[in-house]
């Protein structure tokens, strides 16, 4: 786990072959930076999402393979209602702005969590950044909206109990490959890289399966505040750290 501050100092890049493959990044800090400020905090959800879009575009450069952003939780329903419609209209423009901007760009854009309890104008907008990104070769970007780690295992158990209770596979059939061959994140490799700003250190629920062996970065600056000098602060990081996946190297 690695814990550190932020500093003046420029970094340098990190050499390709020591970056990760696929990153996860929980956006955390709007509220508070919007706080600080004496802002409302529909404010640092805006400035957290124009951060999202120049780090999104930061990660593509870099040649990441994968980028999973922790939107908005299967918990955040429970923030006040004014909050939770200001986020929705945020992810709104985001997908109005995606459609315009990506459609040049070599992305492919998916979204896990269970979107059944989004606006109808929202689903279609998602069905439609899927589809015209769907025959898109570069870098994948992950949006988790109304997502859980918890909820993304109770899903995939769920599936896979159906199958058993048809017949189509026993119970002994079941093993780690086929549980993460039902989450949301399918068929994708698991995050090398896990990263929390705004001086929090955990998790939060977020890809509590897939984060077994990923490297977790947190760091103290608030989401809105985030740079692509930030960025590479946290690819050094992880570029220092020695994976050795439960064995001894």
């Amino acid at each position: 786990m690695g814990i550190f501050h932020r500093k003046e100092a420029k970094p340098e890049l990190v050499p390709q072959e020591y970056l990760p493959r696929s990153i996860g990044i929980i956006m955390d800090g709007n509220g508070r930076w919007a706080a600080k400020r004496r802002q409302p905090r529909k404010a640092g959800h805006a400035a957290g999402a124009r951060t999202l879009r120049r780090i999104i575009r930061y990660c593509e450069t870099r040649g990441i393979g994968y980028v999973t952003l922790y939107a908005f939780s299967t918990e955040n329903w429970r923030r006040p209602a004014q909050e939770v419609d200001a986020i929705m209209d945020l992810l709104r423009d985001y997908l109005r702005e995606a459609s315009e901007n990506f459609r040049n760009e070599n992305v492919v854009v998916h979204f896990i969590g269970d979107i059944s309890r989004l606006a109808p104008d929202i689903q279609q907008m998602i069905a439609e950044a899927i589809e015209f990104t769907a025959h898109k070769t570069g870098m994948v970007v992950n949006i988790a909206v109304n997502y859980g780690g918890r909820d993304d295992v109770v899903h995939a158990v769920r599936q896979i109990a159906q199958q058993v209770k048809d017949g189509r596979i026993a119970p002994q059939d079941i093993d780690e490959e086929m549980i993460s061959a039902h989450l949301y994140t399918a068929g994708q490799p698991d995050p090398d890289m896990i990263l929390r700003p705004s001086g929090e250190y955990r998790l939060s629920n977020f890809l509590i399966w897939q984060a077994a062996y990923s490297e977790l970065v947190f760091m103290d600056v608030l989401w809105p505040d985030f740079t692509e000098e930030d960025m590479e602060r946290a690819l050094h990081a992880y570029a220092g750290r020695q994976r050795r996946f439960g064995g001894i190297k």
